[in-house]
């Protein structure tokens, strides 16, 4: 007999169930802010000590905060991206961890040098799939899976004046 099922773990009342799932949702929010309009290694911080960030496609699993803080600090400098995130769903799990699935679109480039771009097709469309864990009261990601559906290469943009080459590359 399955002793789990029959002691399943002691979750919060509401209000502290709504302060928990809005602290998670509020990562996922802070996580793309952050690669969009931060510093890209910051993201490290809004990762457990021991965190992880998997894609599957391409066999992508960085493990640790401080590996976390290089892969993602070591996007070019020139690049201009926006992440676009709905559907957040979090679920509460136990009083100190959670999941969540969110759905995602990337429009991304390359070799920006500043100014307004016209429009673009977002390069990427998937979803996450997160675990979270509260630790000294701070709820943070424990692993973050990416799933895409919809996905390219990131353009780079040719350095002005220069003519239209192919200006394309893999992301």
């Amino acid at each position: 007999m399955d002793t789990d099922a029959l002691n399943p773990p002691e979750l919060p009342g509401p209000l502290d169930r709504l302060i928990a799932e809005r602290a998670c949702e509020r990562l996922v929010v802070e996580f793309v802010h952050t690669l969009d309009l931060g510093e890209p290694g910051d993201v490290a911080e809004l990762f457990t000590l021991d965190g992880v960030w998997e894609w599957a496609e391409g066999d992508r699993r960085i493990e640790g905060r401080d590996a976390l803080r290089a892969y993602f600090g070591g996007r070019p400098a020139d690049r201009l991206s926006r992440r676009l995130c709905t559907n957040i769903l979090v679920t509460l799990t136990s009083a100190s961890t959670a999941t969540a699935s969110t759905y995602f679109t990337t429009y991304r480039v390359d070799g920006h040098s500043g100014g307004m771009l016209p429009p673009r097709l977002p390069v990427q469309v998937g979803h996450y799939e997160d675990t979270f864990r509260a630790v000294d009261g701070r709820w943070l990601l424990a692993e973050r899976e990416l799933f895409l559906d919809f996905g390219g290469p990131t353009e780079r943009l040719a350095p002005a004046g220069a003519g239209e080459a192919d200006t394309r590359r893999r992301a």
